[in-house]
């Protein structure tokens, strides 16, 4: 009988700040990038929380840095020895010089994985850069990535190939200080970058799907259906680009359609901030699938502290939960798929 396949995107928070520049961990009682939690806690926090997962793999948001003196490949597999996880094996893509790369943490054992970038015309490798009009003024934007996605040929057994593509879309929050036009300058500036990357990568979506590839989208898109008041600007919001909109053919997330029921429906949550005396709570991280993977009714469930009973219930895993990063991770469960009446996988 063929397992499904465990796949999960975690956004690490401060990832990179865990690791000296021999890239061994800062096993110590320093304070981590988290507020009143020490790199020792977060580090065993993070190390829990990837051994329950048991994912065949792992799309790692915010991993540690790739520059002239530290490597992702590197400092992901000394954590992965720290701790014994079967997912040890690491696949990177395209560097940045953000100290917060992307990479794919797998267990080799069950899946292989390798870097498939694709370039065309009409979507160019994340890499490179892309020219958008997004609000028809005849007035191109020219965007790059500043943290580039990860595109990834990934094959199991008894699943055949599927792509990946990890995402980390850029972030709409302002980080300056100033009067009011000048911060509302900045959120448009910001969200309009954001919509740009989602455009492209939307692109790159309809061309994998043009050619019949099973996908998942999986990352932080910083953004998310009614997310914030600078929307309507713009009329849509990056996730609703990425997951089809104008007849486009349409990829799916469960937490996404909850949220564009409206503000009745009840709120997934995939990341808890805390703003001075209290925490708010977003919808940012997502797999989106294609319907062929969607058709095998697979099951997504985000790792969240309070929401999943699981996890409540489970106090040495709660805890890990919100030492170890301000986001929490998703997972996806997908079967096998389907077998014809002749016997063969439908895709």
């Amino acid at each position: 009988m063929i397992p499904p396949l465990r796949l999960a995107t975690w956004n690490v928070e401060w990832f990179n700040a865990l690791f000296d520049d021999a890239d061994m961990l800062l096993d110590d009682d320093g304070w981590s990038g988290r507020w009143g939690v020490t790199r020792a806690e977060q580090i065993a926090a993070i190390g829990t929380v990837f051994a329950r997962l048991d994912a065949d793999a792992v799309m790692v948001i915010e991993a540690p840095d790739t520059s002239r003196h530290r490597s992702t490949v590197t400092a992901l597999t000394v954590f992965a020895d720290r701790f014994g996880l079967r997912t040890r094996a690491v696949l990177t893509g395209f560097a940045n010089d953000t100290q917060q790369e992307i990479a794919l943490l797998y267990d080799p054992d069950r899946v292989t994985a390798v870097h498939a970038p694709l370039d065309s015309p009409l979507a160019p490798r994340f890499d490179g850069s892309f020219t958008v009009d997004l609000d028809n003024d005849a007035r191109p934007d020219t965007v790059r990535w500043s943290k580039p996605p990860l595109e990834v040929t990934l094959t199991a057994p008894g699943h055949g190939s599927l792509s990946l593509i990890g995402v980390h879309a850029k972030s709409k929050a302002t980080h300056v200080d100033g009067p009011p036009d000048r911060l509302r300058q900045v959120h448009i500036a910001n969200r309009r970058k954001q919509l740009a990357q989602c455009v492209w990568l939307r692109a790159r979506v309809d061309q994998l799907l043009a050619r019949h590839r099973p996908l998942l989208v999986m990352g932080d898109f910083n953004d998310g259906p009614g997310l914030d008041a600078f929307e309507a600007l713009f009329g849509r919001s990056g996730v609703d680009i990425v997951l089809g909109e104008d007849g486009a053919v349409p990829l799916f997330d469960p937490h996404a359609r909850l949220a564009m029921a409206g503000p009745s429906a009840a709120m997934p949550a995939t990341a808890r901030f805390r703003h001075d005396d209290r925490y708010l709570s977003a919808l940012l991280d997502y797999i989106m699938v294609s319907s062929d993977l969607a058709a095998r009714q697979p099951r997504w469930t985000i790792w969240h502290p309070f929401d999943t009973r699981a996890c409540y219930d489970d106090p040495v895993l709660r805890s890990a939960l919100l030492h170890a990063s301000d986001h929490f991770p998703v997972v996806i469960d997908l079967p096998p798929p389907l077998a014809t009446p002749g016997g063969g996988p439908t895709s």
